[in-house]
């Protein structure tokens, strides 16, 4: 009788191939299991026979032996699904049944032993054998009772239709009546079905739990089944089973409660909820957002079509999933994996900062750029760059690291972080504070390394440079003979600005070379670790550099175009020495920035952890 229920209370099927030697399923897997199971319990097909045969060798042998002649459908008040067969010698009619153990049992008043005899089922035996269904559950299994029943009701002896002729008929054809139809069974076994989670699942919620991540399980398992596998995907950890301090409800239990214990209870923590209803997806999604939690939903079939639109992002399965809510989500999971999805969330969270990465590269090296105007304008210097210096420097030193920036690998703290508010500003008052503060010492040795040239190597004193216009006029450079063409004119006047371009530009580079990552310093998160940032950084100096030395390498009329000059070793020096300081100090910065982002991080797991203390106030 078993393997007869498990075979024939079933529309799926197993198929093989007889060039690969696999087998595949058609239908669904649960059912699908059954029909394995059917096919290991009957006879043996002969030794050598091809895989198409041996798939479904038993199979066919209990469809030669009974038609079905009606199904019972399933539904969710009496959690089981039935199908009456006749037999094809006798014309005898038989019930068989599958569904929720719990439900099934009650429905039973006589049990089959091992031996085949058939006996009363006592209450102390239906409650041993919901016993062994819990432990069974617990390991954990997915439980199915197999019953059948052979005394039918008269109306239904006398059935003589197919499975599609039942409209008419007063218990086949009304569902109200299924219940009725499915009582007084004999209980003949029960299945465990063990469906694992995939390997990478339990880390993959580990890594979501350190990222502020919460998972809630919405199952039509049993609550044993549901709270075991949990356990084991880490969603609830061994020690809050152990106790019993977690969150799991089955079937109308969390929606009986009043409103606002029901959002206490989801303000936190992980939750499960076994045997609900389709509809009370979307009330779960409505009432996560109603606490201002971004819910992301996955789902397959057609009743999750609902929750899946509701929900801020809806994801459906490519393999399992139907048409229906592949239309109605946001995104497509084509490998049904839950570890994909956290893949996704930590490669959004690496685009989050690369953009921050882009933007404060940028607004740094423009605050620079207006840093170095403004000082020399306010401080009465030579213009320390022209228009074509600028232009150069937004066009072509600026662009290919900039975009190079929108390639960074993810740091290695991503996933440890808290999520971030949705109305956070992807500049925060600390970055444009940061980038303010390495904007000017952009600007500041911009400007010093002009006036270290003339100051230094022209030997003019700091009063002679504010008052450089009136250059040979009486007093200027203490008396003595000053050619001011040589220091302020053509020439005289490329040689500091070139400096100033070359440390402005070596500057910009060194803190590509550093946003390769917004928080950790280089020794955690190298520059090599963004194979196009080096690129980025490359071509442009390459092109600088080219420029700069064009009078050596016979392209003389490149340099005067762009108003550049060459620098000789000691000047390649103290550009470095001007520009190198900009790593260091924006080492200084990161650092700080890691005690403010870990301070505020803090600040919100508190935040949270105080919503979990009261929410298991209840």
């Amino acid at each position: 009788d078993l393997s007869q229920v498990a075979m024939l209370c079933s529309d799926a099927a197993i198929t093989g191939d007889d060039e690969t030697g696999a087998f595949s399923r058609v239908g669904e897997p649960t059912e699908a299991a059954l029909c394995v199971l059917a096919e290991k319990l009957g006879i043996a097909p002969d030794e050598g026979a091809p895989c198409s045969t041996v798939a479904n060798f038993n199979a066919k042998r209990w469809e030669a032996l009974y038609e079905r002649s009606a199904t019972l459908e399933f539904n969710r008040d009496r959690k089981s699904m039935g199908v009456v067969v006749t037999d094809a010698a006798s014309k005898a009619k038989k019930l068989l049944v599958k569904g929720a153990p719990n439900s099934v049992i009650e429905r039973c008043t006589h049990v089959k032993l091992k031996s085949g005899k058939v006996v009363k089922m006592s209450e102390k035996m239906r409650a041993e054998i919901l016993a062994k269904v819990s432990t069974m559950a617990s390991k954990p299994l997915r439980t199915l009772a197999l019953a059948v029943k052979t005394n039918l009701q008269s109306s239904i002896k006398s059935y003589r239709g197919g499975p599609n002729d039942v409209g008419g008929h007063p218990l086949l054809g009304n569902p109200s009546k299924f219940a009725v139809v499915e009582s007084g069974l004999t209980l003949v076994g029960v299945a465990g079905i063990k469906d694992p989670a995939r390997p990478e699942v339990a880390e993959s919620i580990k890594t979501c739990t350190k990222a502020g991540i919460r998972v809630m399980m919405i199952t039509g398992d049993a609550k044993d089944t549901a709270v075991a596998i949990a356990r084991d995907v880490n969603i609830f950890s061994a020690e809050q089973v152990a106790s019993g301090d977690f969150k799991a409800f089955e079937g109308r239990e969390f929606f009986d409660m009043d409103e606002v214990e029901q959002l206490r209870i989801l303000k936190s923590g992980n939750a499960v909820f076994c045997r609900t209803e389709p509809a009370d997806k979307q009330k779960l999604v409505k009432m996560l957002q109603s606490l201002n939690e971004i819910p992301a939903m996955t789902g397959d079939g057609v009743n999750d079509a609902p929750a899946l639109q509701q929900a801020a992002i809806g994801i459906a399965m490519g393999i399992t999933g139907t048409e229906v809510a592949k239309e109605a989500a946001d995104m497509v999971l084509v490998d049904d994996n839950f570890a994909t999805i956290v893949s996704a969330v930590e490669e959004g969270r690496c685009i989050y900062a690369s953009m921050q990465a882009f933007i404060c590269f940028l607004i740094s090296c423009n605050i620079g750029e207006i840093m170095c105007i403004f000082l020399a304008s306010i401080l009465g210097f030579p213009e320390p760059l022209t228009a074509m210096h600028l232009l150069w420097v937004n066009l072509v030193t600026d662009g290919p690291p900039a975009t190079a920036l929108g390639f960074n690998p993810p740091d290695p703290d991503v996933m440890d972080q808290s999520p971030r508010r949705p109305d956070e500003e992807i500049m925060t008052p600390w970055l444009l504070a940061r980038y303010v503060i390495t904007g000017m010492y952009v600007g500041v040795a911009t400007v010093g390394i002009s006036v270290w040239h003339y100051v230094v190597e022209k030997n003019l004193s700091w009063g002679d440079l504010r008052r450089w216009t009136q250059c040979g006029m009486e007093g200027f450079g203490g008396g003595a003979n000053v050619d001011c063409d040589a220091l302020f004119s053509k020439e005289g006047r490329m040689l500091p600005q070139t400096l100033s371009l070359t440390t402005l530009v070596a500057m910009e580079m060194f803190k590509a070379l550093s946003a390769v990552s917004v928080d950790n310093s280089l020794l955690v998160v190298p520059s090599w670790k963004n194979k196009y940032l080096l690129v980025g950084v490359l071509v442009p100096s390459l092109l600088h550099a080219f420029v700069v030395n064009s009078d050596k390498l016979g392209w003389g009329g490149v340099g005067q175009a762009f108003g550049m000059v060459g620098l000789n070793k000691e000047q390649w020096i103290k550009v470095l020495q001007f520009s190198a300081p900009i790593l260091i100090l924006d080492e200084i910065l990161k650092f700080v920035g890691r005690r403010v982002n870990k301070a505020e991080d803090e600040r919100r797991r508190r935040e949270r952890s105080s919503a979990s203390v009261s929410s298991n106030e209840y």
